[in-house]
C-alpha cells in the first residue's frame, strides 16, 4: 500500500522542458570512439544534455564483474568534442574522492566545456565498489554532509574552511577562477532521502530521481515532486527555484535486453508517438527535465529518439 502524500501548494513556475540522455555505463563494454559518436549524435538531434554514471565496479549481484570508465575524465573528453549540450555525472559519488578534489575536477570539466557542466552529487550506495577500492563506507550521509559543505561553496567561487570529522578544508579556493559570468556552477542532488534533501535543497539548483524510485510512472513521480516541494519549504527555500529532473526508462528495441525490465518499473516503449506521449505525461506530473535511460543505448537509438525530442519541443 502506498504512503499518502501530504497535500501541498503546487509549484507555480514551470520551465521549458529539457531532454537529456544517459550514455552507457555497464550495459556492455563501450570504448571511446563509440562514446564520442553517441555524444555527437545526441547534440546533433537536439538533446539538451548528456550524462554519465559515476561508478567504479559492479560485482556480487548475480552478473559478471563489470565497470565503467572514470566519469569526470570521460566527461572532459566529451566536452572537448561538443559545443552545445550540457554535461554532467549522474550522479558523482561524494565518497569516491576528497571533496576539494571533486570541486577541482568539476571546475576543470566546466572550463573545458565553456560553462556547460552540471555537478550532480550523491552519497553512493554500492558497497561492492567501496570495498574493492578501499574507500570508507560508513556514515555515508554524515560524510556527504561535510563533503557538500566544502564542494558547494567552492564551485560557487567562495573560499571554504571546514574542520569536520571526516573532511577538512583550510581556506580552500578554486583557481584559476571560473569564467562563468555569475560564477555559479549548477549543482544537482540525486537522492530521495529526507536528510539528504534537507541538507541540499537550501542551495541545490536541481533534484534528480532514478526511474526505479518512482516506478517509471508519472503519478508516482508527482508524489516525490510534492515531497521535494514540502521539504524545500521546510528549509526556507522557494520550491520554484528548484528544477525537477527525472530519469525515465525508454525501450526502443524490446529484443535488446541490455537492461532488466521489471513490473515494478515498466518502461516507455512503442513508437515515437507513444514514447512522446509518455514523456509529456511526466512533464505534466512536474518534471522540468527528463533524462532518458535507453535500452539499447546506441548511436542508432539516440538518432531515432531525435524524432521524440523534436515533437517535445
Amino acid at each position: 500500500m502506498s504512503t499518502p502524500v501530504t497535500p501541498v501548494t503546487p509549484v507555480t513556475s514551470r520551465r521549458p522542458l529539457r531532454i537529456g540522455i544517459q550514455l552507457p555505463e555497464v550495459e556492455r563494454e563501450v570504448r571511446w570512439p563509440e562514446y564520442l559518436a553517441m555524444a555527437r549524435a545526441a547534440e546533433e538531434v537536439g538533446f539538451d544534455s548528456v550524462w554519465l554514471g559515476d561508478h567504479l565496479l559492479y560485482r556480487d549481484d548475480g552478473k559478471p564483474e563489470r565497470g565503467p570508465w572514470e566519469a569526470f575524465t570521460l566527461l572532459s573528453a566529451i566536452a572537448a568534442h561538443t559545443s552545445r549540450v550540457q554535461l554532467g555525472p549522474l550522479v558523482a559519488c561524494a565518497g569516491f574522492h576528497p571533496p576539494g578534489l571533486i570541486a577541482k575536477m568539476a571546475a576543470t570539466v566546466d572550463e573545458v566545456s565553456a560553462g556547460r557542466f552540471v555537478l550532480g552529487l550523491g552519497a553512493g550506495w554500492n558497497d561492492a565498489e567501496f570495498d574493492a577500492f578501499g574507500l570508507e563506507n560508513g556514515q555515508r550521509v554524515s560524510r556527504f554532509a561535510e563533503a557538500y559543505g566544502i564542494i558547494e561553496p567552492l564551485v560557487r567561487g567562495r573560499r571554504v574552511t571546514l574542520d569536520g570529522i571526516y573532511w577538512q578544508a583550510h581556506d580552500a579556493v578554486l583557481l584559476p577562477p571560473s569564467t562563468r559570468t555569475d560564477a555559479r556552477m549548477p549543482v544537482m542532488v540525486g537522492s530521495n532521502g529526507s536528510r539528504m534533501l534537507e541538507l541540499t535543497l537550501p542551495t541545490a539548483d536541481s533534484w534528480n530521481t532514478w526511474f526505479t524510485d518512482f516506478g517509471n510512472r508519472p503519478e508516482r513521480f508527482a508524489g516525490l515532486d510534492a515531497r521535494v516541494t514540502e521539504i524545500a519549504r521546510s528549509v526556507g527555500r522557494d520550491p520554484n527555484e528548484i528544477t525537477r529532473s527525472a530519469c525515465v526508462l525508454v525501450v526502443t528495441d524490446p529484443h535488446a535486453g541490455e537492461r532488466t525490465i521489471t513490473l515494478d518499473a515498466p518502461p516507455l516503449d512503442g513508437g515515437t508517438d507513444r514514447i512522446t506521449a509518455g514523456l509529456r505525461e511526466m512533464a505534466d506530473a512536474g518534471a522540468d527535465e527528463l533524462i532518458l535511460v535507453v535500452d539499447p543505448i546506441t548511436e542508432r537509438s539516440i538518432r531515432d529518439l531525435g524524432a521524440v525530442v523534436s515533437l517535445l519541443r
